[in-house]
């Protein structure tokens, strides 16, 4: 959803499909090849009297070995096998086959190093592919999913409080692919999971949406564009969880749960934090502007808290998401998540922005007009941090988190990171994603605010994004097929040309505003506008998420994807601050007093304006109008800001981002490897 920032989302693509009853697990060995496993469908079910016939195989490779008896597991038309070690029928520990399967772990560990890995090569299929127009399945951020070898898969499985050889596991059918199953025909444990992962995103997406959306245009009534360039600072947190994401992974209370030991008092505190500042938001933005600004920084350092508090929520529910959801439907998850973000982002921008203003109270809801809106920021985030703590408090008490016994180490998810800024491509891909949208920071992060600026009312704009919506979900729908029929970074190349001719449609939209104030034509010119720039802007992000799930090693494709988004989600941040800051600097206005003053000086709102003056920012405009005098831009900062822009976007497209793209989709899978396969 656009906001007065940009595009701030980066949501978390899981995508699972089945075919002929097998799971796409992780690869082992060369990249162009992948290794089919059926989940475990165990042929016998482990009684006594089964124990009798277990077959003592012998390996082909290791002759030598020591034989030992193993439950056989059918994998469908795959011809890979998962071998079960249980006791011996001599042992005394029969009888406890899951107790004696987690002492022999470590055996089992060191055994199946040794094995083969069976692995089939690409069929018509199409499921394995060395070429860049290859999908992969199923993507796994956890990173012990992401471990090359069967023992930690086998681990991973023994870890659930489930687990049990005493009963059949569910066998995987085609019908239960996530592309033919509805949210109806799920599993009713399912169902739960995913009302609780919605409401999880959705209360995360509330103060997204404030902060990204609602309160730059709540504080252009106070601040100037630099001083909402420092404001803009708030949103960092979400696109640098990645340095502290391994922590949250892997440091958390057996007590509590692995992913509930950091979302109940991260909620804790959010919902403390925003009944909090509900209490002092309007002190604090009424003295954001003081001081030359001085006091933005203050009232910035507290949405940079609570967008941190978000970040690392983030962090845990995405890696719950991946347990709460079984692996069938495991699509579900990023659905939920795309589900709540918006919801939560739709109701504090959108809703909130129309029932904040004045004017859209007074006409629709109010027989004697207020100059205040039905709603209030300071009310919004009290009631906003009471729903936390409801929420909080019914998930501590009615939601059992599924215990494990893994283990996650922080620095070799450091290392990968570190390894994967080693390689050349991933280093070029970086420089085109920080410089690729420098061309339309301007139209994404000032038209709005310049629109409001001239006199485009809150409601209007409300109006403008709740009709785009609709546009965006069913427009991203085709955007998402064309990164399938066609190379994903040819797609994005001409989303990023029509991305470069949205910002330039939108300077003309602000330019021809009427001096008379708006009229239906123009309402509809700047909502064809916003639809056309949303689109583009869509395009470019399912098509550079869709390169992404392409190229990531999945040996370790959760850092892997979580860092190219990361980058690409900075890339949109950074630059906003210095484009804020740019509009201001070349801005020239200047404040003429009246001509002929008042008589009546007590309806000033301010001193009388006797004198000439710098009336560019926000603070000194205000203080020219209450005195009465007149303040005449006489170069406006937008257009050369937005100009330099596009320049700049149309250099670097045609002289290195595009040139770049190309050259990476081109580039065999085993080019974005941090291991050589022929060497491994």
């Amino acid at each position: 959803m656009p906001t007065a920032f940009g595009d701030t989302f980066i949501p978390n693509t899981v995508r699972g499909s089945l075919e002929q009853g097998n799971a796409l697990l992780p690869y082992h060995g060369n990249p162009e090849e992948t290794e089919l496993q059926n989940l475990p469908h165990i042929t016998e079910q482990p009684k006594d009297q089964s124990l009798l016939g277990a077959t003592y195989p012998e390996s082909q490779n290791h002759p030598t070995k020591t034989k030992r008896p193993s439950l056989k597991l059918d994998l469908g038309n795959s011809s890979t096998g998962l071998d079960y070690p249980i006791a011996s029928p001599a042992s005394p520990a029969s009888s406890s086959t899951s107790s004696q399967m987690g002492r022999n772990s470590e055996k089992q560990r060191r055994q199946e190093s040794d094995r083969p890995s069976s692995t089939t090569r690409e069929g018509q299929n199409g499921h394995a592919s060395g070429s860049m127009d290859s999908h992969l399945e199923l993507r796994r951020k956890h990173p012990s999913l992401d471990s090359p070898t069967a023992a930690s898969q086998t681990d991973h499985l023994m870890s659930r409080d489930d687990f049990s050889l005493n009963e059949k596991p569910p066998q995987l059918t085609p019908t239960a692919s996530n592309n033919d199953t509805s949210f109806f025909d799920l599993p009713r444990q399912d169902r739960r999971n995913f009302l609780l992962l919605v409401l999880l995103y959705f209360l995360q997406g509330v103060p997204m949406g404030l902060a990204t959306g609602s309160v730059p245009f709540i504080l252009k009534r106070h601040l100037s564009y630099g001083q909402i360039g420092v404001f803009s600072l708030a949103s960092y947190p979400y696109s640098l969880k990645l340095l502290w994401s391994p922590i949250v992974d892997a440091v958390w209370s057996p007590k509590l749960g692995r992913r509930k030991s950091w979302i109940l008092p991260i909620q804790t505190c959010s919902g403390l934090g925003m009944i909090y500042l509900g209490g002092r938001v309007k002190e604090l933005m009424a003295t954001a502007g003081a001081n030359d600004g001085s006091g933005v920084w203050a009232f910035t350092w507290w949405w940079f808290f609570l967008v941190f508090l978000c970040a690392t929520q983030d962090i845990a529910v995405d890696g719950w998401a991946l347990t709460l959801i079984s692996l069938p439907n495991i699509s579900y998850a990023s659905t939920a998540q795309t589900v709540g973000l918006t919801a939560g982002h739709f109701l504090s921008y959108t809703v909130f922005l129309a029932f904040e203003t004045p004017d859209f109270a007074n006409r629709w809801f109010r027989s004697t007009p207020s100059d205040v809106g039905i709603m209030t920021l300071g009310g919004y985030l009290t009631f906003a941090g009471w729903a936390y703590l409801i929420v909080t408090a019914g998930l501590a008490m009615l939601k059992r988190e599924e215990r494990t016994r893994e283990k996650d180490s922080v620095m070799e998810v450091y290392r990968s990171m570190i390894g994967i800024l080693k390689l050349k491509n991933v280093q070029s891909i970086i420089i085109v994603h920080l410089i690729a949208k420098i061309g339309f920071q301007a139209n994404d992060g000032v038209t709005n605010l310049k629109l409001i600026d001239k006199g485009f009312s809150q409601e209007d704009l409300a109006l403008t994004v709740l009709i785009d919506f609709p546009f965006e979900i069913s427009l991203g729908y085709y955007a998402g097929r064309w990164s399938t029929a066609y190379p994903a970074m040819h797609v994005w190349c001409w989303a990023f040309i029509g991305r470069l001719l949205a910002a330039v449609i939108a300077q003309g939209v602000v330019m021809i505003f009427p001096k008379d104030g708006v009229q239906t034509w123009y309402l509809l010119t700047v909502i064809a506008s916003h639809i056309f720039s949303t689109f583009t802007n869509t395009v470019m992000f399912v098509a550079i998420s869709a390169f992404h799930a392409k190229i990531s090693d999945p040996l370790i494709g959760g850092t892997y994807m979580t860092l190219l988004a990361t980058v690409s989600n900075l890339g949109g941040t950074f630059p906003r601050f210095f484009i804020l800051k740019l509009v201001d600097y070349f801005t020239l206005a200047t404040c003429h007093p009246p001509l002929e003053p008042p008589k009546d000086l007590s309806t000033l709102k301010g001193d009388l304006i006797t004198s000439p003056f710098s009336c560019r920012l926000e603070a000194e405009k205000h203080r020219c109008l209450d005195g009465a005098g007149t303040c005449d831009i006489l170069r406006d900062g937008y257009y050369i800001t937005n100009v330099i822009c596009v320049i700049i976007g149309v250099v670097t497209f045609w002289g290195y981002i595009r040139p770049a793209a190309l050259k990476l989709q081109s580039l065999p899978l085993r080019a974005w490897r941090l291991v050589d396969p022929d060497t491994r």
